[in-house]
């Protein structure tokens, strides 16, 4: 059975800022891995790779608003969260 106790042994000051240093590390690197795949950006070709579609039909797509895209200058890029959002499930009629 687990017990809820902490139990320290003789530490170091510079053993235990050690250990707080990389479990604060750690934290950091596990959230900050969540934010970038939450706001990938995927180029126009990354994004018709990942749809397996050709650009003519991702441009059409994104033409009748089935898709957004964003712009900076002449490039375009999509969100690749929005692009798996944007896939809807089919269901299988029995006739």
């Amino acid at each position: 059975m687990k017990s809820n106790q902490i139990i320290f042994d003789v530490l170091t000051k510079d053993e235990l800022k050690g250990i707080i240093s990389n479990s604060i590390q750690e934290v950091i690197k596990k959230s900050s891995v969540k934010e970038k795949k939450e706001e990938e950006l995927l180029t126009r070709d990354e994004a018709s790779n990942l749809l397996k579609i050709n650009l003519s039909t991702l441009w059409r797509w994104t033409k009748d608003g089935k898709l957004s895209a964003y712009g900076i200058g002449n490039r375009v890029f999509y969100k690749k969260d929005e692009l798996l959002k944007s896939l809807i499930k089919i269901e299988n009629e029995k006739k």
